[in-house]
């Protein structure tokens, strides 16, 4: 308790003066109805009226958003009491010291009286009335209308505004710190215009408030003057007419530039600027509507009768400003073009610079040492032509496109050198003979020429290396000379086809499905997530790509999915259905002339792989246990019987039963990894297929 004593006396204590000094000035506004008021200090308050009123419509003018003046109705009741207060105080010195003069009730009211009435009370009545129709007819009623639809649309939106907010938060559009703001500024949203709503009224009231006080003085005066002070009828009507009527502008003039204010700040809607911005942005975005607008004030000036120069000269400032506006627009358009390219420039610097640029790896990237770089980065407009080409084909070939290819040169990398690194990783390497070209030579004997037999990096067939001297020769003995850039591109190309599952990426993923057909995105919403999940479906396009199956037929992929992910959890099962009912695809691909060379296991490396899966009681397979020994002596079968065909240069596949299908490829890829390995169900109706042999009796 005695902890609680002492902060709240500490807080009581940390009272500013500005919360004082407001409360202090409230409660001499609710004095000033009560008690008599020196004429000096009426002139004050008047003055300080004014002033107040002027305050407010500068804030309505400039601000950005009707939310950022979301005290605009609290301070609206303070002007408006204001004003009735110095009303009120004003009528009690009008009746009480009228019959002293015209300057009874301040030099403020008498200064008014006489500016503005030109010393006659009867104009000061018209103007006074005029006043009152502007004020309260025109100003006021249109404000009070837009408050009242205003605050019932805004009411009636803030269902789905929460609700659009729920669902940008939860799509990740935006964190729980945005929501947040966005929600608060929502409730002030309703609560600014719901208040907008009620503080129209009193504006209203205060129109008429003022019309009766104004009446009330005026009579009551000349009754008071006549009785009370012995005046004449004629001399009490113009004292206390003018005096009142002097009131009534003093009072009125705030009150018109309070109801101007209200006016601007609930007509400003959704807008967002300053008042001059929108306005002039708006209306002078559009110059042939200001060159028209000029043409019709030229031919008034220049009809008979009416005055040419004040036509004339408008007519020439809006031409003036409709020819300047392209030119101001297209010097502010440059000018924040230039901003945006030095922004980026130096947001790209510090991203450059920063440590999480330096962990972010790009997905393909060609190292070049430094001699090798010297060699072929002078022909850098061919090899991005080239690698722009094969990234095309490779979108044509396997239905995604392949991430950016970066070239850069190294140190660190060996002088006659290159690596092609996937993720920040090497894959694959070779030591260039700069200078020199390649000659496939396959099972042809080497020309006899100076030079070397080496193995070309790509597919690892013989070749041989000789000085680019001697490419006539080579071609008058039939002989292929490949250049340096050649070579590594084959590679490059090369790499990239055995490596499509790391580059098929999520947000890859995202995009294709993104490019569906309304009919497969339904279909797409019955397998994902309810069968499988999006991670679930890229490990499957993986599994393909993996094998150098084609993802171009993404609808068939996705119906073949739909039939089997109900029944089917594993990536693994769905691809080999997958795969059969692509057969058609697949064996088009792999075919040579419509012909498909196919290699076979033999009668008992299929008992050897059968006898190896291991099922369980339902008859699925769970393991897959082969004896290390026969593992070891199928690869060097295999590895001699595959050489062999492969030497020719024959195009073959493996054929091997459809349970142990997924083990055979597991263990070829490692040997041969551009071997493709297909299953008796993936060979496709009306597909000749022709046997070079087996592996194994």
């Amino acid at each position: 308790m005695q902890q609680s004593a002492v902060n709240a006396i500490g807080k009581s204590s940390k009272f500013s003066g500005s919360d004082i000094g407001f409360a202090a000035g409230i409660v001499i506004i609710l004095t000033v109805l009560f008690l008599p008021v020196p004429s000096f200090v009426l002139d004050m308050g008047l003055s300080f009226s004014i002033a107040f009123s002027v305050l407010i419509l500068m804030v309505a003018l400039w601000i950005q958003r009707p939310l950022d003046f979301s005290a605009f109705p609290t301070v609206l009741l303070i002007a408006t009491m204001l004003r009735l207060s110095l009303n009120i105080a004003t009528t009690r010195v009008i009746l009480t010291h009228g019959d002293e003069g015209y300057t009874a009730a301040g030099h403020v009211i008498h200064g008014f009286s006489q500016f503005v009435m030109g010393g006659d009370f009867v104009i000061g009545l018209v103007v006074f009335a005029i006043l009152i129709i502007v004020n309260f007819l025109v100003i006021t009623k249109g404000a009070t209308r837009i408050a009242e639809v205003g605050a019932r649309f805004t009411l009636d939106a803030i269902p789905g505004k929460q609700m659009a907010i729920d669902a940008d938060l939860s799509s990740g559009l935006i964190d729980e710190k945005q929501a947040q703001v966005r929600r608060r500024e929502l409730e002030e949203e309703s609560s600014f215009f719901g208040s907008m709503d009620g503080a129209s009224k009193f504006v209203r009231g205060d129109a008429v408030a003022g019309l009766i006080i104004t009446a009330v003085n005026i009579f009551g005066g000349i009754v008071i003057g006549v009785t009370r002070h012995g005046m004449d009828i004629s001399q009490a009507a113009d004292v206390f007419t003018k005096l009142s009527v002097g009131d009534g502008l003093v009072t009125q003039i705030p009150a018109l530039i309070v109801s101007l204010a209200a006016g601007l700040l609930v007509s400003k809607g959704g807008t967002r600027g300053s008042t001059e911005k929108a306005v002039f942005g708006q209306l002078g975005g559009y110059p042939k509507a200001l060159f028209v607008a000029s043409v019709l004030l030229a031919v008034l000036g220049l009809m008979p009768g009416l005055p040419a120069f004040p036509f004339l000269t408008i007519a020439a400032l809006l031409a003036g400003i409709g020819f300047s506006i392209p030119r101001r627009l297209q010097r502010q358009a440059e000018e924040e073009q230039a901003l945006k390219a030095q922004a980026d420039a130096i947001a790209e610097k510090e991203e450059s610079q920063s440590v999480k640029a330096s962990l972010e790896k790009p997905a393909i990237e060609l190292t070049l040492g430094k001699q090798l770089a010297t060699r072929l980065l002078p022909h850098q407009t061919e090899l991005a032509n080239r690698v722009a080409k094969m990234r095309r084909k490779f979108a044509t070939d396997f239905g995604f496109v392949i991430p950016e290819i970066e070239v850069t040169d190294d140190y660190k990398t060996p002088p006659k050198s290159y690596q092609i690194k996937l993720h920040g990783t090497v894959v694959a390497s070779y030591e260039m003979r700069i200078g020199d070209v390649l000659v496939m030579l396959g099972e042809k004997p080497a020309p006899n020429l100076p030079g070397e037999e080496v193995r070309e990096p790509a597919f690892g067939m013989r070749a041989f290396a000789t000085s680019e001297t001697f490419r006539s020769e080579l071609a008058r003995e039939g002989y292929m000379a490949v250049d340096n850039l050649s070579v590594l591109l084959t590679h490059l190309s090369e790499v990239l086809r055995n490596n499509l599952a790391q580059l098929l990426s999520y947000k890859d993923m995202r995009i294709l499905l993104e490019r569906l057909g309304p009919e497969y995105r339904k279909l797409l919403e019955e397998i994902c997530p309810a069968h499988l999940s999006y991670s679930g479906l890229q490990s499957v396009l993986k599994l393909l790509l993996a094998e150098r199956v084609s993802i171009c037929n993404l609808d068939q992929i996705l119906e073949a999915i739909a039939e089997i992910a109900p029944h089917v959890r594993r990536a693994e099962l769905i691809v080999e259905h997958v795969r059969m009912r692509m057969s058609q695809q697949i064996c088009g691909d792999l075919s040579d002339n419509g012909v498909l060379n196919v290699l076979r296991l033999g009668s008992h490396w299929d008992l050897v792989f059968h006898q190896a899966l291991k099922r369980d009681s339902k008859g699925e397979i769970v393991e897959f246990d082969i004896d290390p020994r026969e593992l070891e002596k199928f690869g060097t079968e295999a590895t001699n019987a595959i050489r062999k065909h492969m030497e020719k240069g024959e195009r073959f596949v493996l054929i091997t039963s459809p349970e142990a299908r997924p083990y055979v490829r597991m263990i070829i890829e490692r040997l041969f990894a551009t071997l493709p390995v297909l299953s008796h169900a993936e060979i496709a109706r009306g597909v000749e297929v022709k046997t070079l042999g087996t592996i194994s009796d």
